[in-house]
């Protein structure tokens, strides 16, 4: 097998094991269930550390950055998907927080449209290289500061941030469609994650689980 598919504690059996953990834990959507069985995550993980891909614990990448915990992914994607049944439920998405580029290949098989956004740009040298092996030719990345969106690609119909901030940031409210949803983990010690939907009332916000993530900086490096 190849680096993609996996072997041993890298293989689709353990993916499968992954997935199981998931749905014992709560996760509930199978479209998310299987977004998650379907990327090779150990891809996106130091090789010393593939053998802990498949664990339900975030990851270090370097640079002070962390790749999610699966569940945390699956959780946050549920909340944006919810009642949308339909086969691209995510819509036009932007991702803030790119990382190392996991998130970015889940959420791109919901969707055929992704802009994943990273400040620190060997990370984001490193996502592009993860979902070239992957072939996703849907996902569209950029270097420069999440709290900013890109505006040029307004609007999106969803919006997730991997990296907590104490507001929302106004220009990714601007940059929200009708109807459309914001998930981030929202605080600075005390984090929760926060749903906002843009309705015809104005924005909603649901407040949900607690969680812990790295602070969402401004700027690029």
């Amino acid at each position: 097998m190849n680096s993609v598919q996996g072997v041993g504690m890298t293989s689709q059996r353990t993916r499968a094991r992954m997935v199981a953990r998931l749905r014992e834990q709560g996760i509930r959507d199978e479209r998310v269930l299987t977004a998650l069985g379907t990327v090779p995550r150990h891809i996106f993980v130091e090789p010393a550390l593939a053998h802990r891909a498949y664990e339900d614990t975030a990851l270090p990448l370097g640079f002070g950055q962390t790749i999610s915990q699966p569940y945390v992914v699956a959780r946050m994607i549920e909340l944006l998907i919810a009642d949308r049944n339909v086969k691209n439920a995510l819509g036009k998405t932007l991702e803030v927080g790119a990382g190392c580029g996991y998130q970015t290949a889940v959420l791109a098989q919901l969707t055929r449209e992704v802009y994943a956004m990273e400040r620190i740009a060997p990370l984001l040298a490193r996502a592009r290289d993860n979902l070239r092996q992957l072939r996703l030719a849907q996902v569209r990345f950029k270097h420069g500061d999440g709290h900013l969106g890109i505006p040029e690609a307004k609007p999106f119909d969803t919006i997730i941030l991997a990296a907590a901030a104490s507001h929302v940031p106004q220009p990714l409210l601007d940059q929200l469609a009708p109807d459309g949803r914001l998930m981030m983990p929202l605080g600075d010690e005390n984090q929760v994650l926060l749903l906002v939907e843009n309705s015809a009332q104005g924005f909603v916000e649901t407040r949900f689980d607690a969680v812990r993530f790295v602070p969402l900086l401004s700027g690029v490096e």
